[in-house]
């Protein structure tokens, strides 16, 4: 929590999406200085299995046995520092790291999830276009897809609707142009990027975290995906938006999750280090985590 050390984990997995340079991000981050600046001690990296560019027939997924075996390598790393009073960091790869994370803690008892994405990442299978299941891991986080990946150990779900904010999204006319199921019918928190404009960054961080600081849970995992930032700022990710958040608007959001004392945990994702020739945009991205997360 707020001054829990932080321990870096690499996580470089591409099971869910393509192997085209978000493997590369812990590589990135770490040569810009993150660990160094949080003070943080690192955890060595769990590295995924092979990846099959094969859409598998019954599930319509990318590496759905792939996925679940890194869950369970990912959870058991990410669990042990959880124990040892540690705040993990955890530099993906792609969305689907997530599950790894959720299921560390679904292991432990009852967590909610702060989920800072462009995305909803709701897709199911039937309507994701390649089988990514970095566009789906927020529906199989919370149950909603192929057993394989929503019921791993027996726990499914991993995070239930009502312990869930879904913070800046702004997919929605995309989404619903290719037919994803809809995260707007469900129970589940959703405060977009409008509503985070309309009512400022920090009441609308506010209202997140204290949604996330309940009683009944134990605490909260932070996942990041680096689209969840403007476009004109975070051009280094393979599926753009225009618009976003500013680097400020994430720190804000990072700095009251972490302020909070409730937060146990992050994941960082998506951002393409192969798009970001002078490292310029690493850079500042380290600057704005060390900014959210130090503590």
């Amino acid at each position: 929590m707020a001054g829990k050390p932080r321990v870096v984990v690499e996580a470089p997995s591409i099971l869910g999406l393509f192997p085209k340079g978000v493997e590369t991000l812990p590589d990135a981050l770490l040569a810009a200085g993150l660990a160094q600046r949080l003070n943080a001690r690192r955890a060595g990296r769990v590295e995924p299995p092979p990846y099959d560019p094969q859409r598998d027939p019954d599930t319509l997924l990318l590496n759905p046995q792939g996925l679940a075996e890194y869950a369970v390598a990912l959870a058991d790393t990410v669990g042990a520092l959880v124990d040892d009073g540690a705040f993990p960091v955890v530099l993906g790869g792609d969305c689907s790291i997530v599950l790894g994370n959720l299921l560390a803690l679904r292991r432990r008892g009852r967590y909610g999830l702060l989920f800072l994405d462009g995305h909803a990442d709701f897709y199911q299978p039937e309507a994701e276009p390649n089988g990514e299941a970095a566009s789906m891991d927020l529906a199989f986080a919370t149950g909603r897809g192929p057993t394989i990946v929503t019921d791993i150990e027996g726990r499914r779900p991993l995070v239930r609707d009502e312990d869930v904010v879904v913070w800046g999204r702004r997919d929605a006319a995309v989404a619903a142009e290719y037919g994803s199921q809809r995260v707007e019918d469900t129970p589940i928190r959703l405060i977009d990027l409008d509503a985070v404009r309309a009512r400022g960054p920090a009441a609308a961080a506010a209202e997140a975290v204290s949604d996330l600081a309940r009683a009944d849970l134990e605490g909260f995992w932070i996942h990041l995906d680096a689209d969840v930032l403007d476009d004109a700022v975070m051009p280094a990710v393979d599926y753009r938006m225009p618009d976003g958040l500013t680097w400020d608007e994430l720190a804000t959001v990072l700095r009251a999750g972490v302020d909070s004392g409730r937060a146990v945990g992050i994941n960082i994702t998506v951002f393409n280090p192969r798009l970001d020739p002078d490292g310029s945009i690493a850079r500042t991205l380290t600057d704005v985590l060390v900014r959210g997360l130090h503590v």
